[in-house]
């Protein structure tokens, strides 16, 4: 949305924006119009033609998969979103699948595939903060930042921030608590001498708070592509089973340090003692944070949301 508006373009969602209050403050702050979408193919179309869509965007699970035929049987170019095979069933002009490694959907010509961190989507709070030099003066002691997304559904800070204080080393712990919950125990921690956690609420503004961090530890989901694309260093868990593909493949191509799977991470003494090995190499070692935070701005250049941009627009041309 931010760069279709960017370029006079209007856009309206057609659906709903509930149940997370930053998300709805981000939606009014732009001045997005929301209209409530219907489930049924046909009726998404008449409305479509009657907010005057050049374009629909379609993205998500429960979405009828003829949403895509109808829209184009009323002359609306279509975008969709993949994620694996999730998307790929709509008739469209463009597919977008914007994960690491994405590969060409069968059936599709590969010309209208959009794929990989190429075409990586980002808010404007995120580009903002995006440096113009890998290198960062290092803080003094460092200060990491902790966060496993708006909910932390599986309580992976409390297990977590504990590995960073292990080593005992001086250390500023910036941690998101999503609940009250954790934020009562992280806040009970035990610290050594020059450490301190800091706990704060989450925020909408989470590339702000990168940009005043060494490095991150975080889940193996969306943060780690804004986190790249920001030059902050980080380390990863894998906090489920769905994250363990992408975990290997950034940790394999070096662009993060493995922390562990969350579930041995909670039991196993071995795998805990070995994340604070790795999280105590990568904060003594400003070489190896300064080659992470350049592979990942190499690999996330930040420009994915104007390719996409001149993609659809381009397919709406070519529709007319």
């Amino acid at each position: 949305g931010d760069e279709l508006t960017s370029r006079g373009v209007r856009v309206t969602i057609l659906g709903e924006v509930t149940g997370v209050p930053w998300l709805t403050d981000q939606v009014e702050r732009r001045g997005l119009a929301v209209v409530a979408a219907p489930e049924d193919p046909d009726e998404l179309a008449a409305l479509a033609c009657e907010v005057e869509a050049d374009a629909v965007v379609l993205d998500g699970y429960h979405l009828d998969p003829g949403c895509g035929r109808a829209l184009h049987e009323a002359g609306i170019t279509v975008l969709s979103m993949l994620d694996d095979t999730f998307g790929s069933g709509q008739e469209a002009d463009l597919y977008l699948d914007q994960n690491f490694g994405a590969t060409p959907a069968p059936g599709v010509d590969r010309e209208r595939q959009l794929l990989g961190l190429d075409y990586s989507l980002f808010r404007d709070e995120v580009l903002r903060h995006r440096p113009t030099s890998a290198r960062r003066a290092p803080s003094d002691p460092p200060r990491v930042l902790a966060v496993f997304g708006g909910t932390d559904p599986y309580a992976a800070a409390p297990v977590v921030v504990p590995l960073l204080l292990a080593s005992g080393r001086p250390l500023h712990v910036v941690a998101v608590a999503a609940r009250a919950e954790i934020a009562e125990t992280l806040e009970a921690l035990p610290t050594a001498p020059g450490q301190r956690v800091e706990v704060v609420a989450p925020t909408p503004d989470l590339a702000a708070l990168a940009a005043t961090c060494d490095v991150a530890v975080t889940a193996a989901g969306s943060s780690v592509w804004e986190f790249l694309c920001l030059g902050l260093p980080s380390l990863l868990v894998c906090v489920v089973d769905n994250q363990g593909p992408g975990y290997e493949a950034v940790t394999g191509r070096g662009l993060a340090e493995p922390f562990g799977h969350l579930s041995e991470l909670r039991a196993d003494e071995a795998v805990r003692s070995a994340a604070v090995a790795v999280a105590e190499k990568l904060l003594s070692d400003p070489e190896r944070q300064a080659s992470l935070a350049s592979a990942g701005m190499s690999l996330v250049d930040g420009k994915g949301r104007a390719r996409v941009a001149d993609a659809l627009v381009g397919a709406v041309a070519a529709r007319r």
